[in-house]
């Protein structure tokens, strides 16, 4: 007799409401490995592999917010930069990476920039870099996603990633944000009102 085989649904006939669970770390570790050699055999200059994955999160990110406020049931929209801000750094990054963002900070120069900070980014983690590449940040990927979530929400903003060195541990990337005149201009009348 013949054992029944029992018949799983597809990826497309899940509901979207249903979070699957944690998606293996060797798993995203090999993709984003590949997505970076792909891009680098496509490009001439560390900068332009940068760019290149931020163009790759940035697609990521639109879809990312739209995922968390399906399956989180989001009825409100933030409307407040800052409450924007920490929705990025807490939910956001809770739900990418489950933990939050290690701090976010305010420019104390520029009262457009803040600054996202990660101890140890995942897309640095698994990454070993030639010689000849030494300053190429891999989180320009998770500049990509956070500038791709940003601008889903009407917040256009320039995200770049940068790697801090610091003496006594490891190196941090800072996500340096820094919106357009727009919604500074808006959030200045929110303020007011």
């Amino acid at each position: 007799m013949a054992a029944k085989r029992e018949v799983r649904p597809g990826i497309l006939d899940r509901p979207l409401t249903k979070p699957k669970g944690e998606v293996s770390l060797s798993s995203f570790a090999f993709l984003f490995s590949e997505i970076v050699q792909y891009s680098q055999n496509r490009v001439t200059s560390i900068g332009d592999l940068e760019r290149k994955l931020e163009e790759m999160g940035y697609g990521v990110g639109q879809r990312v917010i739209e995922l968390i406020s399906c399956r989180d049931r989001v009825t409100k929209r933030e409307t407040r930069l800052v409450n924007m801000l920490q929705y990025v750094s807490n939910v956001v990054w809770r739900h990418l990476f489950n933990k939050e963002a290690d701090s976010l900070q305010r420019s104390m120069e520029n009262e457009d920039e803040y600054m996202i900070h990660e101890n140890n980014p995942v897309t640095n983690t698994f990454v070993s870099l030639p010689v000849d590449m030494g300053q190429l940040n891999c989180a320009a990927y998770l500049a990509g996603i956070i500038a791709g979530i940003l601008d889903s929400a009407k917040f256009n903003a320039k995200v770049t990633a940068h790697l801090v060195h610091q003496p006594d541990g490891p190196d941090r990337t800072v996500f340096l944000i820094k919106f357009s005149p727009e919604v500074m201009a808006r959030e200045k009348r929110m303020g007011a009102a």
